[in-house]
């Protein structure tokens, strides 16, 4: 079951039965208001319903509230998060205003600060938080994990010959950070409601123990993901088989893909991973999903490749559009298939298919709409490219109900 607790940031609600929510992260100097709103504004539009900011200096908490201008002035709500590491408790009591806009703070238990000052530092963020009504993440990380506590937990493994790995400490430490951090953000006087927990580390073996234990022994909302996924298709893969079993399990309340971008790459693609894992599940629908055949022998030609390619680009950045206009068009499956073994079928279980010829078939595509062969197209590829998306932009149109003008504004 998801976590019983519900908590509001912003216009998002996370827990509480509310659906698993998506987050990214800028990665862009903060105190750059204009280059960091952009990325914000790139990341909201790509779907990210969350976006956490860093704010690790005086001069990025005093870029604050014209990021949040930015957005607005776009007509952008989506909720800032900021991120404080070290000395958070300085720069939420000195630059009011960032305390005040930001809606949410995540904390770092793990380096908030050193011996008596930990719970002090803590404390003073907390308490802000309290007075502003602000959520707060208690975002733990195996590689800045609270080293008194897994020096202490070390000494007892040895003294009490509990035969216990140092990987079982570390995961038991990560889990008792959280919860004891929990505790004393209550005590400071923060609301269960106002609370989300993670526990985040880089192995997914590690993320799906800890997130075990942990989801049994709190009903805060968890926060999900690898701390660094790594780059391009290993990041995608180790996050997906970690979050995706704990996802199943009804584990995770708001997710974050943690890829590492190549230099000059699109930090949406963190985004649409996310995004394409929760549709995987069944767990949402965030853009119209389109099958494609991965091509074999049968099929020389790299016509079908291209196509889906084309219509995959073209409905994400319709998307935005469509979602303003028409109610359940993220549900639209479309079905892109090289060769006559697969592609009838596929293209008859698709809202729209079409199955281009293979090595060898008759140039003919035929097009099946809602299992119905209705049409078929041939000519170059872009006569092909054209005529199918024509088929798309009719079918939204016809089939899905357009939302009041209210709403499409």
């Amino acid at each position: 079951m998801r976590r019983t607790v519900g908590v509001r940031v912003g216009n998002v609600q996370i827990g509480g039965g509310a659906p698993v929510v998506v987050q990214s992260m800028t990665m862009t100097d903060t105190a750059d208001a204009a280059a960091t709103a952009e990325q914000c504004a790139e990341l909201a539009k790509a779907g990210s319903e969350l976006v956490r900011i860093t704010v690790n200096v005086p001069e990025a908490a005093n870029a604050v509230p014209e990021i949040r201008q930015r957005l607005n002035d776009q007509g952008l709500v989506v909720p800032l998060v900021g991120d404080f590491h070290y000395n958070g408790h300085q720069l939420l009591m000195r630059h009011p205003d960032c305390a005040r806009i930001l809606d949410k703070f995540r904390i770092n238990p793990g380096n908030v600060g050193t011996g008596d000052r930990r719970d002090e530092q803590f404390t003073t963020i907390c308490k802000i938080a309290r007075d502003h009504g602000t959520p707060i993440r208690i975002g733990v990380n195996g590689g800045s994990l609270d080293q008194d506590l897994v020096t202490a937990k070390m000494q007892e493994n040895t003294d009490r010959n509990l035969g216990r790995s140092s990987e079982e400490i570390i995961n038991e430490c990560l889990v008792l950070s959280a919860l004891q951090s929990t505790e004393l953000a209550l005590e400071a006087g923060l609301r269960k409601d106002q609370i989300v927990i993670s526990c985040k580390v880089s192995q997914p073996d590690n993320l799906i123990s800890v997130y075990t234990d942990l989801a049994a022994r709190t009903d805060q909302p968890l926060h999900l993901g690898l701390t660094e996924a790594g780059m391009g298709i290993k990041g995608m893969v180790w996050s997906s088989a970690a979050m995706g079993i704990l996802l199943n399990q009804g584990i995770g309340d708001t997710i974050r893909v943690s890829l590492t971008p190549q230099p000059g790459g699109d930090r949406r693609n963190e985004v649409t991973a996310a995004c394409e894992l929760l549709q995987s599940l069944g767990l949402r629908a965030f853009a119209p999903s389109v099958t494609a055949c991965p091509g074999c022998g049968r099929t020389t030609s790299s016509t079908f490749q291209e196509l889906a390619e084309r219509i995959q680009a073209y409905v994400r950045d319709m998307m935005p559009e469509w979602k303003k206009d028409y109610d359940g068009v993220e549900e639209m499956r479309l079905a892109v298939m090289g060769c006559v073994v697969n592609g009838p079928g596929e293209s008859k279980a698709a809202n729209i298919g079409i199955s281009l010829p293979g090595t060898g078939e008759a140039p003919l595509c035929p097009v099946y709409i809602d299992g119905i062969h209705t049409t078929t197209l041939k000519g170059s590829y872009e006569e092909l490219a054209e005529a199918f998306r024509a088929l798309v932009d009719d079918y939204v149109a016809e089939h899905y109900p357009r939302k009041p003008a209210r709403e499409s504004v």
